[in-house]
């Protein structure tokens, strides 16, 4: 399994856990790589997040959300609690960092973030289907929705799930 932060090239990791020869670096320099580029990472994912979540708390709020249909509300509200769950986890390697600051935990504190937003991201993917799921079912109506979240499912599931895992393999032959 490849660790948080390692890229494709010129940053790839070897089975004992130490660098490879191109990057001679100690375990804690390596450790601090990884956590300065999930920081890098988080910053995309987090951003999104928080904008998907704002406007969300703001739309019961408007004018139009009490002619939805109960199903198209329960969907928005499922949704809304997908984007709260992500964000928390997303914002989570912050405080941790905080927590652990000082106390020689960096090992934990990137582990412990790698897992935090895989799971951030799972449930702000989740949070976008629904959303995209409602819009559908106002548009276009109940098989649109239904589509529409489907193909939704399927393109994140590819995108964010089994490319990278098929990258990961590939790049696992060639170590």
């Amino acid at each position: 399994m490849s660790n948080p932060g390692d890229s494709a090239r010129g940053d790839s990791y070897d089975q004992s856990g130490g660098s490879t020869p191109d990057r001679h670096e100690t375990p804690t320099e390596r450790l601090d790589r990884n956590w300065a580029s999930l920081l890098q990472e988080l910053r995309v994912v987090q951003t999104g997040g928080q904008i998907l979540t704002g406007l969300m708390l703001t739309v019961p709020f408007q004018e139009g959300f009490e002619e939805l249909t109960s199903r198209e509300q329960n969907i928005f509200v499922v949704s809304l609690v997908f984007a709260v769950l992500s964000t928390v986890t997303l914002i989570s390697p912050v405080a941790l960092h905080r927590l652990l600051f000082r106390r020689h935990a960096i090992d934990q504190l990137v582990d412990r973030a790698h897992r935090l937003t895989l799971i951030g991201i799972g449930l702000l993917g989740i949070a976008l289907i629904g959303v995209l799921t409602v819009i559908f079912d106002i548009v276009f109506g109940g098989w649109a929705a239904l589509t529409a979240g489907g193909a939704a499912l399927v393109v994140f599931v590819f995108m964010w799930v089994a490319m990278p895992l098929r990258e990961r393999r590939r790049l696992s032959r060639h170590d």
